[in-house]
């Protein structure tokens, strides 16, 4: 802990309009603490955008030793209800347009950090959930129907102090939150972490930041954003990060001085999406996590940096390689999924598949669940041949097929300006760098973007790979002539 983070008149929170103090913030969560105390609220879910009252919220639920469930907006009223059903969800506290699709449910209005809410009461039955449950994450997936994490604190805050530690010598004071406050890894590598290390956290609403939606994102707005609130560090995901690259060359602008670290993560970055990055400024260093971990893992640093891995251990975090090649952590584990009794094992099967390098990085290769098996017999993970594809400067995002046939196929999404010929230069190139069983004999361009929106991707950037080959299943279908060497 800094001196700083111990000073009540310090800065905490920024919020474009006005700066918190410690003081005014720790007054802030006491008495909502008290609020929801006086409520009886045993399980809180908050449906918020970005903002100094989203903070206060979860603080305060943590204080009041309530179980917070942090809800994103990007949820489909589905996979709301289902949230709210699975974790027992008594109270709601939300912004008033939100409250209108509880109608029938008593309701007061409250004020949060000078935002006026409303507090919404659900007639929920108790869940069973493993003791010390402090927040339930509900993770996106794969599917429509999200699983529920639950966290306690020791596991939480074990991750912001490794990250404060790790990141001690950078001297990060001013942290733009640029990812939606419900996703673990912005709340604590974002929030968590910069606050215990006396940092102010820069909380915008997410269209400030160029977020708008499930997957919409605007690098225009984003950069603006970034200039004007001249952060020290920003965490983002590997298709911001992409799109934020294609602006700056696009514009021949280059990304502020005041940045220190752009840590990237949540899906595979790759080597090649890196160096453009630093190449137009963006210290962008690739990490490793999931939720059931407490999020961030391993990381790369200025002083400790192998840009084709996912960094190294942090300091909370235990990683080692299982037989047959499957990643595997311990130090801030889960205490278990929600409706599930069973206890996390001491060390977690990631269902990811790397290595370990002599130099302790941790190379992250793909999902056990997706390797491709061709008709030859050879196992293929399609992470692997998606990443070499990737580090084209003209491939903004690869997926990857083939299991069952003669050679690999890919759908291709290009960067703006890319043309047919742009992404056959690109497919060569991976294919020169490939073993023969793993290069691509067919591709076709994307018919959508992929995102959420277009039902390609997942919200976080995961690709629905089911939806994709659907799509393009025709294209992909190989002739009688392709074959593998």
């Amino acid at each position: 802990m800094t001196a700083l983070a111990l000073n009540p008149d310090a800065a905490a929170l920024d919020d474009g309009k006005r700066t918190y103090s410690r003081a005014e913030l720790d007054h802030e969560v006491s008495a909502v603490a008290v609020v929801l105390q006086l409520a009886k609220v045993r399980v809180l879910a908050t449906l918020l955008d970005n903002s100094p009252a989203w903070v206060v919220a979860d603080l305060a639920a943590a204080r009041a030793r309530i179980v917070h469930i942090p809800l994103p907006l990007f949820f489909t009223p589905a996979q709301i209800g289902h949230a709210l059903q699975a974790a027992g969800v008594d109270a709601v506290l939300t912004l008033p347009a939100y409250a209108a699709n509880w109608a029938a449910a008593p309701s007061e209005a409250c004020t949060v950090a000078g935002q006026t809410l409303t507090l919404v009461r659900l007639p929920a039955r108790a869940v069973a959930m493993p003791a010390g449950t402090g927040k339930i994450t509900f993770t996106s997936g794969s599917t429509g129907t999200p699983k529920g994490v639950c966290l306690d604190g020791v596991a939480m805050q074990a991750v912001a102090n490794g990250l404060v530690q790790a990141l001690e010598p950078l001297e990060i004071r001013r942290h733009l939150c640029a990812l939606p406050f419900a996703v673990l890894l912005e709340n604590i590598a974002g929030l968590m972490a910069p606050l215990a290390a006396g940092a102010v956290c820069v909380t915008l609403p997410l269209q400030q930041v160029g977020l708008s939606g499930s997957s919409g994102f605007d690098p225009a707005v984003f950069h603006a954003a970034v200039v004007r609130h001249a952060p020290h560090s920003i965490i983002l995901l590997p298709q911001m990060l992409t799109a934020w690259v294609a602006f700056l060359r696009h514009t021949s602008m280059r990304a502020p001085d005041s940045l220190k670290l752009v840590a990237v993560g949540g899906a595979a970055v790759g080597e090649g999406l890196v160096a453009a990055a630093r190449a137009v400024g963006v210290p962008a260093y690739e990490g490793y996590g999931l939720s059931e971990g407490a999020s961030v893992q391993t990381l790369n640093l200025p002083r400790a940096d192998l840009p084709r891995s996912a960094g190294r251990p942090l300091p909370h975090a235990r990683v080692r390689i299982a037989d047959g090649g499957e990643i595997e952590i311990a130090g801030s584990l889960m205490l278990g999924y929600l409706g599930d009794a069973a206890s996390p094992p001491a060390w977690w099967s990631t269902g990811d598949l790397g290595h370990i390098d002599a130099n302790g990085f941790l190379h992250v290769q793909g999902r056990r669940k997706n390797v491709l098996i061709t008709a030859f017999g050879r196992n293929v993970s399609p992470e692997w041949v998606e990443t070499a594809l990737q580090n084209d400067p003209a491939v903004a995002v690869a997926t990857v097929f083939g299991d069952g046939q003669p050679a690999l196929s890919a759908v291709l999404w290009p960067m703006p300006g890319a043309g047919d010929a742009d992404l056959q230069r690109a497919v060569d190139a991976a294919n020169a760098a490939l073993p023969d069983y793993a290069r691509i004999a067919r591709w076709t361009r994307a018919a959508a973007p992929f995102n959420a929106a277009s039902g390609m991707a997942t919200a976080n950037g995961r690709p629905q790979r089911a939806a994709i080959l659907q799509a393009h299943v025709a294209a992909l279908v190989p002739s009688t002539d392709d074959t593998n060497p």
